[in-house]
């Protein structure tokens, strides 16, 4: 009889553990996905098109605060890029991470223009022009204006909003993949290669491609290769923060769950220890952990969703500035190779962009200038030197050998370290 009652409590425990794994999961996603409807309340600067766009491919929604959103979206960020455009600047990466919010929103494409120069045109012909640009400069330079990753953006809004890419910009992105040009710095970059896998699957899918299919396939299993080979023992694949699109990438390609289960469980880990405090990190692994992809809004239908999304009231959390230093050793190092080193003290917790402030504050041999992004402020010059875009430079930061994958807003210091700042080209 006692035998008969531990079985059945055995029994009970291991059917109740899958429930209680899935209950867990859930309400992780909807803490995620208010987590990332509140980051709207927050925003400094343009509204971000891919927060807008991993709300709305999300399962459960707030359709009020979204709406405002969009509206933000077609006024600020708009106008932003009516003046990028009229001064003639590559945005493609913006232009298709816009033209995929107002997607995921069902908003009618051919209703949004652009005035530039006394020229009234549509927001996908200006895209498309871009992307023909883009096209161009790699057939000289083997290189795009921008960078792959922004390329690929441009590929698949056009893809997923229903516009034919030209199949010799598709060309260009099947060579890149073959020639494996898909590199930050000297390095492969994981993100590009995920974004190129969800573009050139968007291509292969639509029968747009119909040319060279035998390329497009090699390429796409090409891709697949390498995001597997970038996976860690940890479950991350590249590093925390590229596993997101990674994930998006293997589940738009068809790859089976076993490819990426380890990767759903280390995303699901750093987002209960919050790794994921920016919401453009979030933006990416939201829908990856709900197993959807960017794809997924070339057949977004916005009818009878769900509404419940609500945000509670919370109460404001008061940091205090922590009594306990840490030295930190900042070494500058130019294009020409030429180096200079500073040290500077700062309360534990402090994050890079406070060092900096608290160093130039210091030193007056020390300064720095910073510009805004998606993923928020990046250094763009430091004691009067440039690391421009248009230079293909860009300053490069590692703590005591080992490259960032934080911001300098983001990144946080616990202990005594030093930080190498190295203007590089890519």
């Amino acid at each position: 009889m006692l035998s008969s009652v531990i079985i059945i409590g055995l029994l009970a425990f291991a059917s109740s553990k899958p429930l209680d794994t899935e209950a867990s999961n859930n309400e992780l996603l909807l803490s995620l996905n208010k987590d990332l409807l509140r980051s709207l309340e927050r925003q400094g600067g343009l509204p971000n098109p891919s927060v807008h766009l991993a709300l709305r491919i999300s399962n459960h929604h707030n359709l009020a605060k979204e709406n405002e959103h969009l509206n933000r979206l077609k006024t600020h960020l708009h106008n932003d890029l009516q003046n990028s455009l009229s001064n003639s600047q590559s945005v493609v990466g913006l232009l298709a991470l816009y033209t995929l919010a107002l997607k995921s929103s069902c908003y009618d494409l051919n209703t949004v223009t652009f005035t530039v120069r006394e020229t009234s045109e549509t927001l996908l012909t200006h895209l498309k022009r871009q992307m023909e640009q883009e096209k161009e400069h790699i057939a000289y330079s083997h290189r795009p204006l921008t960078n792959y990753y922004q390329y690929s953006l441009g590929v698949l809004a056009l893809c997923t909003s229903g516009i034919r890419v030209n199949n010799h910009v598709s060309n260009k992105l099947i060579k890149a993949v073959e020639q494996q040009h898909l590199k930050h710095g000297d390095t492969e970059s994981t993100d590009t290669y995920a974004m190129a896998g969800m573009a050139l699957q968007c291509v292969k899918d639509t029968g747009f491609h119909v040319q060279n299919a035998a390329e497009l396939d090699t390429a796409l299993s090409t891709i697949k290769q390498k995001l597997l080979a970038s996976r860690r023992t940890d479950g991350h694949i590249g590093n925390e923060f590229s596993t997101g699109v990674a994930v998006q990438a293997l589940l738009a390609m068809g790859s089976p769950a076993a490819d990426f289960a380890a990767a759903m469980e280390a995303m699901r880990i750093d987002a209960r220890s919050n790794t994921y405090h920016n919401p453009m990190a979030i933006s990416h692994i939201l829908p990856a952990l709900q197993q959807k992809s960017y794809l997924t809004v070339k057949s977004k239908e916005c009818l009878s969703e769900d509404d419940t999304l609500v945000l509670e009231p919370i109460d404001p959390v008061v940091v205090l500035p922590s009594d306990t230093k840490v030295a930190v050793a900042v070494e500058v190092v130019t294009s020409s190779g030429a180096a200079a080193v500073y040290s500077v003290d700062v309360p534990k917790g402090s994050s890079l962009l406070e060092a900096l402030e608290l160093l130039k504050a210091k030193s007056v041999d020390f300064t720095f200038e910073k510009e805004s992004s998606l993923w928020g402020p990046f250094l763009s010059v430091v004691n009067g030197e440039q690391a421009r875009q248009s230079d293909r430079r860009y300053w490069h930061l590692s703590s005591d050998g080992t490259a960032l994958s934080q911001g300098i807003n983001d990144f946080k210091f616990e202990a005594a370290q030093k930080i190498t700042i190295k203007n590089t080209s890519y």
